[in-house]
């Protein structure tokens, strides 16, 4: 089973999570992370990490979550990894607190000159 990150990570890129992965699972995009589900050993030591409870594990997602399993396993595969964590985007906090956030997923690979802001 893999933990998956959902769509309370839009816009707001919270890392704390990442410094707790011990297999560096976490993938970055322009205002999203998401988690490899290869490289996922379901620790759970991430979860708690979350400030916005962004991350859920597989058998728990909601039916409006479950489309986020297949997206974090596709955008994993284009994605860098992310080791370290840093500041979060600077307006997380005003984000954190926004529903219904989909539309605002920006897809392309984080630092490609192209992306969506």
């Amino acid at each position: 089973m893999t933990h998956v990150v959902t769509e309370a990570c839009i816009r707001c890129k919270y890392t704390d999570c990442v410094s707790m992965c011990p297999v560096d699972a976490f993938r970055e995009g322009p205002n999203f992370l998401v988690i490899d589900p290869e490289e996922c050993i379901d620790c759970t030591l991430c979860v708690a990490e979350c400030p916005v409870d962004a991350i859920v594990p597989e058998d728990e997602l909601s039916d409006e979550q479950r489309e986020y399993l297949a997206l974090n396993a596709a955008l994993a595969k284009d994605w860098p990894r992310i080791v370290e964590a840093h500041a979060p985007l600077p307006d997380a906090d005003a984000w954190a607190k926004v529903a219904d956030k989909r539309a605002w997923l920006d897809t392309a690979r984080a630092g490609d000159p192209d992306a969506k802001a």
